[in-house]
């Protein structure tokens, strides 16, 4: 196992611009081949078009561009999200070839490199849960076992940010659950979910964690090496904005290396620039989700964990979704959230517990989707609003879909009317009648929690 880094620069005032990025990300790639001293072909495995600012789509188009035809595919870290279109394709990925691009299924396209003990997982999860856990790929990723020639390296792009079932994403989590297939997902999800998220979110190492770390020590041996280019990301303030004439988020770190150091010095930097530590408990937060990044709730939901430590009890979340078309990527799980709502922890468990072996239908044989069901509720402690509208032409989640999966539901152009966002502040704002509110822009790019 190689351990070896080859750029690291990043500070919570960094503001690195695309030349710059790609001096380093462009230098370090080319090092990291004369190092492996491989003629054979590289996979690049970036995330999709919901991780848009990660600006791993830049560093994916960079590495097109220098490796040429030593780029056998690029297969985007899909886990169970929906397959990109053409359009998203062009847009996040710019001058890579349309025919690189490989869609990963995740019930179909894996292959298993080994498992993880009961008892490990067990011992790992301080009890919470007790089962082994595979450690699952696609299968193109294994040696020689795709149709791209012999494959030297994978080459392994993302964002470091914190994370509701692994604690910080990204590292070894884009590769055994980016790739990865259901049982891995669900048993990954669900251990984060019973361990607790209040436990998880933000820490650098976690039971989820110790799945992926130790999966990787015991059978990454399958695998050619992997280089991670991993990118720090934040908002940029209203200084940095009007500097940059752009309102795009800064990346404030590039770490690129083989092993586990580069994710160390990556996610230490989130900590200190994604973690919101805020002195008061929020009655009212207001979160914005654009409507070309969260069109589900399975993501849009980081606008309920990414604030609910944060949360007052008996507060009001209000979301405003202008693009919520459904509930779940997988059509399999969006039909899982309609049957049972989002509830409680202890209800899910329940659930769970009562259930026949064997049922398709049930929880217990979708642990991923049930993990999801305890994320996107508040536990009884503060109301979660969910504020759609309609639109001519295309589909848009109704109000009685909302409330019928556990959320109360409030017009979207009438709290767009109340709550601009193109005049709110990042954080707290006093609005007219003295109503406070604690606005967020993009759920994506942080964590927010009392002190």
């Amino acid at each position: 196992m190689i351990n070896k880094t080859y750029a690291e620069k990043g500070g919570a005032s960094f503001d690195l611009g695309d030349e710059e990025i790609d001096e380093l990300f462009s230098g370090a790639l080319s090092n990291a081949l004369a190092d492996l001293n491989n003629a054979g072909s590289v996979i690049a495995l970036p995330p999709d078009i919901t991780r848009y600012h990660s600006r791993a789509g830049f560093l994916t188009s960079i590495a097109s561009r220098e490796l040429g035809n030593k780029l056998g595919a690029v297969l985007p870290a899909l886990g169970t999200h929906t397959q990109m279109t053409l359009a998203e394709i062009k847009k996040m990925f710019p001058g890579v070839p349309q025919n690189k691009f490989i869609i990963h299924n995740w019930r179909n396209d894996v292959t298993e490199l080994g498992r993880l003990e009961a008892d490990w997982v067990g011992r790992i999860c301080e009890g919470a849960v007790r089962y082994d856990w595979p450690v699952q790929v696609n299968k193109i990723l294994c040696k020689n076992g795709n149709d791209s020639g012999n494959l030297s390296m994978i080459l392994s792009l993302g964002q470091v940010v914190p994370h509701e079932v692994a604690g910080m994403a990204n590292h070894c989590k884009n590769i055994f659950i980016g790739t990865g297939g259901k049982e891995a997902i669900d048993k990954s999800h669900f251990a984060g979910a019973a361990y607790g998220m209040e436990k998880i979110m933000g820490r650098i190492d976690t039971p989820v964690r110790s799945f992926f770390d130790e999966g990787f020590r015991r059978f990454s041996h399958n695998l050619p090496p992997v280089l991670w280019a991993l990118t720090v990301v934040s908002a940029r303030t209203d200084a940095e904005i009007a500097k940059a004439a752009c309102a795009f988020p800064a990346v404030r770190g590039l770490y690129i290396g083989f092993g586990r150091e580069c994710f160390e010095k990556a996610a230490k930097l989130a900590q200190e620039i994604n973690i919101n530590i805020i002195d008061e408990p929020v009655k009212k937060a207001v979160v914005y989700l654009a409507p070309d990044e969260f069109r589900t709730t399975w993501l849009g939901n980081k606008a309920i964990y990414r604030t609910r430590m944060a949360m007052a009890d008996n507060g009001e979340l209000l979301i405003l979704a202008p693009g919520l078309e459904r509930f779940g990527e997988d059509l399999s799980i969006d039909a899982l959230i309609r049957k049972y709502g989002y509830r409680s922890s202890k209800e899910i468990f329940d659930l769970i517990n009562a259930a026949k072996p064997g049922s398709k239908a049930a929880l217990n044989e979708n642990l991923s989707a049930a993990a999801h069901l305890i994320h996107g509720s508040s536990d009884g402690r503060f109301t979660i609003r969910y504020c759609t509208a309609s639109a001519p032409g295309k589909l848009r989640l109704t109000r009685q879909e909302i409330e019928s999966a556990g959320f109360e539901w409030g017009d979207l152009n009438e709290a767009l009317e109340r709550y601009d966002i193109n005049k709110l502040n990042s954080g707290w704002n006093t609005l007219p009648g003295e109503e406070r509110i604690f606005f967020v822009s993009n759920p994506a790019l942080g964590l927010w929690a009392k002190k």
